[in-house]
C-alpha cells in the first residue's frame, strides 16, 4: 500500500490507495449535481469524505518486546478459543474502526489463499463461513473475514514476502473481522486479552511468547 496516494496532502489523515477510487464517484456526482441541487450535492460530498475517512491508514508503532504478539486489527476481541493445539483470537472491526490489517508476528508469507463464501454479519457466529482471505505464515495464520456488506478484501502481500511485526498486510472495506491462529508456542496463560477488550492493530499486545 502506497503511503503517498494522489491528493493525500488535502486530507488531515493518510488513506489507502483504493479509497480515492471509491470516493471518486460520489465526489464527481457532487460536482455535477451540487450547482442545481445544493443539499444533494453536499450529501454526496459528505459521502465522498466519509469513504476517505473510513479508509484512513494511520501510522502505528509496535511495542518493544520482541516476544510480543500484536493485534492484527483495530476493534473488539470477539473470539478467543482453542482449535486443536492452537489458540485463535478474532477481532471484530466495526464501521468506525480502522480497517488496515497488520502482521501480529514477523515472518515470511508462505501462501495467500482466497475462499469465497457467505455474507453473514462479521459479529455472527456463522461469519467464519463468509468470504475470506488467509495469509499463511507457516507458524501462524491470519484470516481476514468479510462481513455482510464488506465484499472487498485487499491483501497487500504475496507468497515469498517478508514482513516485520506490525507491518501492513492488507485492508478490507466496510466492516469485517480479522482472526489470528497463533503460533503453537503460545499457550492460554500467555494471552493478555479476552473477549470484549478493545485493541489497536500493530500496537496492542494480545499475547507474549516465551
Amino acid at each position: 500500500m502506497s503511503r503517498n496516494p494522489p491528493l493525500a496532502r488535502v486530507l488531515p489523515f493518510e488513506v489507502v490507495d483504493d479509497a480515492w477510487r471509491l470516493a471518486l464517484v460520489p465526489a464527481l456526482a457532487a460536482a455535477v449535481v451540487g450547482p442545481f441541487l445544493p443539499p444533494v450535492g453536499l450529501g454526496l460530498a459528505a459521502l465522498a469524505l466519509g469513504v476517505l475517512w473510513f479508509h484512513r491508514d494511520p501510522e502505528r508503532t509496535p511495542p518493544d518486546p520482541e516476544r510480543a504478539v500484536v493485534s492484527p486489527a483495530d476493534g473488539t476481541v470477539s473470539v478467543v478459543r482453542e482449535e486443536g493445539t492452537r489458540l485463535r483470537v478474532g477481532v471484530y472491526m466495526s464501521a468506525a474502526d480502522v480497517h488496515v490489517n497488520r502482521a501480529p508476528v514477523a515472518g515470511n508469507v508462505r501462501e495467500v489463499r482466497h475462499r469465497p463464501g457467505a455474507n453473514r454479519p462479521a459479529f455472527d457466529k456463522e461469519s467464519e463461513r463468509n468470504e475470506q482471505v488467509a495469509i499463511d505464515f507457516g507458524e501462524y495464520e491470519l484470516l481476514v473475514i468479510a462481513g455482510w456488506f464488506a465484499r472487498r478484501i485487499h491483501p497487500a502481500v504475496e507468497s515469498g514476502d517478508r514482513v516485520e511485526r506490525g507491518d501492513r498486510v492488507g485492508h478490507v472495506s466496510f466492516g469485517s473481522r480479522a482472526d489470528v491462529v497463533l503460533p503453537a508456542d503460545v499457550a492460554r496463560e500467555d494471552l493478555l486479552v479476552r473477549e470484549g477488550d478493545s485493541v489497536r492493530a500493530g500496537e496492542t499486545i494480545i499475547a507474549e511468547r516465551e
